[in-house]
């Protein structure tokens, strides 16, 4: 089903978020991040395109063929291998068959399925392992294997299967990145009433329609132009991407599919964070052509502006509960656990997707209460500038925390 296979490619956004542009972000650092396995199937590489993700399709060339070729070798010399020759009872295109377990239990590897015990190697089996070792030597370490982590991130029902394929790459290479190999297992998603399965496509396309009908509902009837396709296609990507990373990624995931389970104004979906973030850059728009248009100056620099004229309960709420605990968060977000006995980690998406919604219900009921952009009168700009200047932060804050989800701020709603 649809959720079953975004999940776990959802996952690893954190990982791969670009470094936040605001200085109270210094603390998130850039990582580079290589996805494996590459897609050979169109239709699976299209869906992951329309989701703004980008991944590598098709497998690579001369160097995976050689890379298994030298897997084959190792193979034939390892003392876990036996050789397999084609015959009756023998499965076809089986190689060799390494015992596991044997390996396990000599190296004292913790966190394995004791279940682990001989596995029947194929041709395809190679190639994942040469896929993820092509992966290893484009790191930008330059050889430096032992900065690469490998995370395997996979539904639950196939961490047995990548847990093989671990132990294998640690009997074939024994290098220093094969030892940091870690997994981040995703629990169960699960369909409310399906009446039959449904594919990843089919999911977007459902969840376009109702995101495109929630929004006439709100709306009115919406031109049929490439800025309202745009944000139509952006709170689809947001309204999946919530669906799926604001469950811790070890629980279950019940996904509604009926009409009523999207809407703009759900104050616990990703269409509301993006809302939100519209209202902050019409705001400021208004704003910039009200300057230009001479109705109000331009913003001072912060050393200017007087900030004890915030008096609004609401206006503390947005800096003590949001701005200053906001590093805070990203770091218990973004950073995996430091190397540690097992193999299972974990990875907190969810505590960004519960501050965006709790940001967004909070500074809703602030602008929905308070008026921003006063009367051009000298007398009330203190007021309106330390507002501004206050809102602009919330508005970076805004654009930093979607960045990690790889989600772009809409400027338009």
């Amino acid at each position: 089903m649809a959720g079953e296979c975004l999940r776990p490619v959802l996952l690893p956004a954190l990982a791969a978020a670009p470094a936040a542009p605001s200085a109270c972000l210094a603390l998130s650092r850039r990582v580079d991040v290589r996805q494996v396995p590459a897609l050979s199937e169109e239709r699976s590489w299209a869906v992951l395109r329309q989701l703004r993700i980008c991944w590598p399709s098709g497998p690579g060339g001369s160097a995976l063929t050689d890379a298994i070729s030298a897997f084959k070798a190792v193979l034939g010399r390892c003392p876990c291998a036996t050789a397999c020759e084609q015959g009756p009872g023998t499965a076809e295109g089986v190689i060799s068959k390494v015992h596991l377990k044997s390996f396990v239990e000599q190296q004292g590897l913790l966190g394995y399925d004791p279940n682990l015990d001989v596995l029947l190697v194929t041709e395809r089996t190679l190639q994942s392992l040469a896929e993820l070792q092509e992966a290893v030597l484009q790191c930008p370490a330059k050889g430096q294997s032992s900065c690469c982590s490998i995370v395997h991130v996979v539904n639950c029902e196939e961490e047995f299967q990548q847990q093989q394929l671990d132990v294998l790459w640690r009997i074939l290479d024994p290098g220093v990145h094969t030892a940091l190999q870690k997994h981040l297992v995703c629990g169960p998603v699960k369909v409310t009433s399906p009446s039959s399965p449904i594919g990843a496509d089919q999911y977007f396309q459902l969840r376009k329609r109702q995101m495109y009908e929630a929004s006439v509902i709100k709306y009115g009837e919406l031109a049929q132009d490439e800025a309202w396709t745009e944000v139509i296609d952006t709170l689809t990507v947001a309204a999946i991407r919530f669906e799926m990373l604001s469950t811790a990624h070890r629980s279950q995931i019940i996904l509604d599919l009926e009409n009523n389970s999207i809407s703009t104004k759900g104050t616990k979906s990703g269409a509301f964070v993006m809302y939100n973030c519209a209202r902050l850059a019409t705001l400021f728009s208004t704003f910039q052509r009200a300057v230009e248009q001479g109705t109000y100056p331009p913003l001072p620099p912060v050393s200017e502006l007087n900030f004890s004229c915030l008096r609004e309960e609401g206006e503390w709420l947005l800096l003590f509960n949001y701005l200053l605990p906001f590093p805070e968060v990203l770091q218990q977000a973004a950073q995996l656990p430091p190397p540690s006995k097992g193999i299972r980690i974990t990875a907190n998406t969810e505590t960004v997707c519960k501050f965006l919604i709790q940001l967004s219900m909070d500074f809703s009921s602030y602008y929905n209460r308070v008026h921003i952009l006063g009367e051009p009168f000298p007398h009330l700009f203190d007021q309106m500038f330390a507002r501004l200047q206050l809102l602009g932060a919330v508005r970076d804050m805004f654009h930093s925390a979607l960045a990690t989800l790889h989600l772009p701020p809409l400027s338009q709603i």
